[in-house]
């Protein structure tokens, strides 16, 4: 991620409707594990790492770019300078590692799914957000560098040949799935904004209305998983 966009992250994730929600996913996604060593891959400025930490884990940021690295360490969150395919970690030293709109930026995905898995001790998880169907490709993908989206059966080989187990795949953002792609026709560059607080008020009440819909088997804009490294 471009510095400027790792800034602009950093200065709306308190407040924005989209980062908002995720951390509350990351909190949901994690509520039935025993806290222990975790580390957040592209942490950006860092707001899920405090998430983790928040809910008891020793957790630590991974940001290859100097930009993430130095707001994390501004906002004293441990963090570590490296490569997501290249973990800086010894084998099975990790309980838990996040990445959450990380690997689709990744022009080896499989060597970063396999090197988490490395890194996680029999037992550990591996928590993934990544954006979905090459049919919303747009100028946004361009802007922010993104290499591809997933689709359920790509990410399901991706993780299953590195050797997870994996939980049920679920969609989100599936309620505004139209008026993403309806944007995305004409997006020229980053979606990432600062809406008015009206705007931001009520696309919050859409996705926080999600959280209560059977709807998280139907197409959406983000899949996630939480896949597990076998005992």
């Amino acid at each position: 991620m471009e510095a400027t966009e790792v800034r602009k992250l950093t200065e709306l994730e308190d407040r924005h409707w989209w980062y908002r929600e995720r951390r509350h996913l990351l909190a949901k996604a994690v509520a039935d594990l025993v806290p222990g060593r975790a580390l957040d891959v592209g942490a950006a400025g860092g707001g899920n790492t405090r998430v983790l930490q928040s809910l008891g884990w020793q957790a630590a940021a991974l940001e290859y770019g100097p930009t993430g690295a130095e707001v994390c360490a501004a906002r004293g969150i441990p963090v570590l300078r490296g490569d997501a395919t290249a973990l800086p970690l010894g084998t099975g030293s990790l309980d838990l590692v996040v990445a959450f709109d990380v690997l689709e930026h990744l022009d080896d995905d499989k060597a970063a799914a396999a090197g988490v898995f490395d890194a996680l001790k029999p037992g550990g998880h591996f928590l993934v957000a990544v954006p979905c169907d090459p049919k919303l490709w747009s100028a946004h993908d361009d802007a922010v560098g993104h290499v591809r989206r997933y689709t359920r059966p790509t990410l399901t080989d991706l993780l299953l040949g590195a050797g997870f187990e994996l939980e049920p795949m679920t969609s989100w953002n599936v309620l505004m799935r139209p008026l993403v792609s309806l944007r995305r026709r004409s997006s020229t560059g980053s979606d990432l904004d600062n809406p008015p607080a009206i705007l931001n008020n009520a696309l919050r009440a859409v996705i926080t209305l999600e959280r209560y819909l059977p709807v998280k088997q139907l197409p959406g804009v983000t899949l996630l998983v939480r896949a597990k490294r076998p005992a």
